[in-house]
């Protein structure tokens, strides 16, 4: 027989006990009330919860003991911290800390029960969790084995965690995998390309349109962010958004709302953000081309997906996993020896997602049942080889240049004006250099 849940609320204002005690149990949920820190750390030594939910400030303390102590002690009981209004540094902070998501005062109780429903749903055993998940990290090397155990942790959380690393070292696959791991498993999970977005349309799609707010508006139109509700959104290159729409987005973040175009009211939203670039954030805020409040809001929880280079026992992992995509009549490709050996001393500059188009690009060339190492036609490491050296200056150049807009234009899905934007030049010069270097 299953357990009524109990939720541990620490807060020194009457009313807001009272509201919270109130609204919960309406839901059907127990409640122990406390005031202080030092009361509710004793209630801690007295029993497990199944969620806490406590103020940020306290009359004897600080709300991040609480989240520390349930942190070190109580790990399996999310924790989440009020804050005052507009208050983001100690949202960050206690999110940095551990707890599990915040709310702002004064409190929407909409919010509250979506926060509680979201938090009792966080399974307990990682066993099951991985079963139901149907994103997967191949690899058994030990960067790759640190990757799991880490987003094991995060999918727990509901702070906005920021993924980096080269293109094509599965930054998507890892932000699915939180979200399947994570209590909003069954809930959508919307990836965006930030960098593949036109400016002029960037708002519609992020929070949608109402009928006849401008030309061609014919109907109501949900954004991502409403596609997205109750699950997780991921923005794939989120440096490449313009700052106009990073002061939108900061601001839906904050407020948990967002307006449509067109529209005057504000609808309430609950997503998790994953965002991820291969670029360097940190950077980018620096040179003035990101928002440093946004920065804080986005980067709470970092995550650095390892490049194909650092991890060159996990490639015939990744060869059999591909090769048995591939398979024909139930007859995957077979490799030689000498190839697996010239892919395992290979830099893949293109990282997972350059293996999978050289293995795809062999098994359609090759003559054979075996794919050799002449057959993966592999391109020369640019950084000093001996075939790059024996080049003349410019032909190397355009080499290096034809690499460079061959990856953005694929990073985009062809899309010049995206790709324009991400090797920082503008559309004119790089449709001039596509054509001279016959790309096309």
């Amino acid at each position: 027989m299953r357990t009524t849940p109990t939720v541990l609320i620490v807060d020194d204002e009457p009313d807001l006990l009272d509201l919270a005690d109130l609204t919960l149990a309406r839901m059907g949920l127990n409640v122990d009330r406390a005031t202080t820190v030092q009361d509710a750390l004793q209630h801690l030594k007295g029993r497990t919860y199944d969620l806490c939910l406590t103020d940020m400030r306290l009359p004897d303390g600080d709300g991040l003991e609480i989240v520390r102590n349930i942190g070190q002690h109580a790990p399996a009981t999310p924790v989440a911290v009020i804050t005052a209004f507009g208050s983001a540094d100690n949202a960050v902070a206690a999110l940095k800390a551990g707890a599990f998501d915040y709310l702002s005062k004064p409190i929407s109780l909409d919010q509250l029960r979506t926060l509680v429903r979201t938090a009792l749903k966080i399974p307990t055993e990682n066993k099951e969790t991985k079963a139901a998940g149907k994103a997967n990290l191949i690899g058994e090397s030990s960067p790759m084995r640190q990757i799991r155990v880490k987003i094991e942790k995060l999918a727990r959380s509901q702070a906005p965690v920021y993924i980096t690393g080269e293109s094509g070292t599965g930054k998507e696959v890892a932000a699915r995998m939180i979200h399947e791991l994570g209590p909003r498993a069954e809930k959508p999970f919307l990836a965006v390309n930030c960098g593949a977005i036109p400016e002029n349309l960037m708002e519609s799609e992020f929070f949608g349109y109402r009928k006849g707010a401008f030309t061609g508006a014919d109907a109501d139109r949900e954004g991502f962010f409403q596609a997205a509700n109750g699950g997780t959104l991921f923005l794939d290159e989120v440096l490449d958004l313009p700052i106009s729409m990073q002061v939108k987005l900061l601001r839906a973040i904050q407020e948990r709302s967002v307006r449509k175009v067109g529209g005057t009211a504000e609808e309430p939203v609950d997503v998790r953000i994953i965002s991820a670039s291969h670029k360097n954030m940190a950077q980018a805020v620096d040179a003035g081309r990101f928002r440093h409040d946004l920065f804080y809001r986005l980067n709470v929880i970092d995550l650095r997906m390892p490049c194909l280079r650092e991890r060159q026992k996990d490639i015939p992992l990744f060869v059999d996993h591909f090769l048995s995509r591939m398979a024909v009549a139930g007859h995957p490709p077979k490799i030689s020896q000498d190839a697996l050996d010239a892919l395992r001393g290979y830099a893949f500059p293109g990282n997972v997602r350059e293996l999978e188009n050289i293995l795809e690009r062999a098994v359609a060339l090759c003559d054979t049942d075996c794919i050799s190492a002449d057959d993966l036609n592999l391109v020369p490491d640019f950084h000093g080889d001996v075939e790059g050296e024996q080049l003349s200056l410019q032909d190397y150049l355009d080499r290096v240049e034809r690499d460079k807009i061959m990856q953005a234009l694929e990073q985009t899905k062809g899309n010049k004006t995206a790709a324009a934007r991400v090797l920082g030049v503008t559309f004119r010069s790089l449709r001039y250099r596509v054509e001279r270097l016959g790309i096309e």
